[in-house]
């Protein structure tokens, strides 16, 4: 069976990608490019990563999300939040003001919507997300509770019921390092960094996330090429 690969090469749609490939036939890659900083990067990395696992690859355009959103993963005019490791379990007073900062309206929900559209009219079964357990305490379209009352439209708006499924909405950041190493996931193909120069920065709250991810399953060389220097810091 095959499905719509919800694809920007962070870390959890990534391992999604291969947990779910392991089971089924395939499908299409599907990233998008909303105005977002990691632009370049994520459609760049996605197209190695489709390459590296045999998919179509295929990018759409949402340039209307740029024009109706603040956020700072769009707005070069307001700062990417920063956020300490030892903050990152700090939910109401610290992620969830970066939560807020880099928030687009309905994003994952429009993502979604496209992608079952896409698998509708291919006969797809599924759409792919990489959701994690991690961030859904502060980002509410990552939760089970999302999955739940998506697949209930999608039983409604697609006439062969597409479903999503997030192989990794049940686990930490760390477990699906855990899991990515047990797939042998291309660790040089991943983008989780908010911003889009040739290094990830490290200092956004998912380079955080990753890195204390990696450096606790003893994957120190793995964070020092995605890294660089910066695993030197702190």
């Amino acid at each position: 069976m095959a499905g719509i690969i919800l694809l920007s090469a962070g870390l959890d749609s990534s391992v999604a990608m291969a947990q779910f490939l392991r089971s089924e036939s395939g499908g299409l890659a599907l990233t998008f490019d909303y105005g977002q900083r990691a632009a370049r990067q994520e459609i760049s990395r996605s197209q190695r990563l489709a390459s590296h696992y045999d998919l179509e690859h295929q990018v759409i355009k949402l340039p209307f999300l740029a024009q109706i959103t603040g956020t700072a993963l769009v707005n070069r005019d307001q700062e990417v939040p920063e956020v300490e490791e030892q903050d990152l379990d700090r939910i109401l007073d610290v992620t969830l003001d970066s939560a807020a900062k880099v928030w687009v309206p309905n994003r994952n929900g429009l993502f979604v919507n496209i992608a079952a559209a896409l698998a509708e009219s291919r006969r797809y079964e599924y759409v792919v997300a990489g959701f994690n357990a991690e961030e859904a305490a502060t980002f509410p379209d990552n939760s089970p509770q999302f999955v739940r009352a998506v697949n209930q439209a999608l039983s409604y708006s697609t006439l062969n019921q597409v479903k999503l499924v997030s192989p990794t909405q049940n686990l930490n950041k760390m477990e699906i390092v855990r899991l990515g190493q047990e797939l042998e996931i291309p660790w040089d193909s991943l983008w989780s960094c908010y911003h889009g120069e040739e290094v990830m920065c490290g200092k956004c709250e998912s380079c955080r996330r990753l890195r204390r991810a990696l450096e606790s399953q003893s994957l120190q060389q793995v964070a020092q090429s995605l890294f660089g220097d910066l695993t030197q810091e702190d």
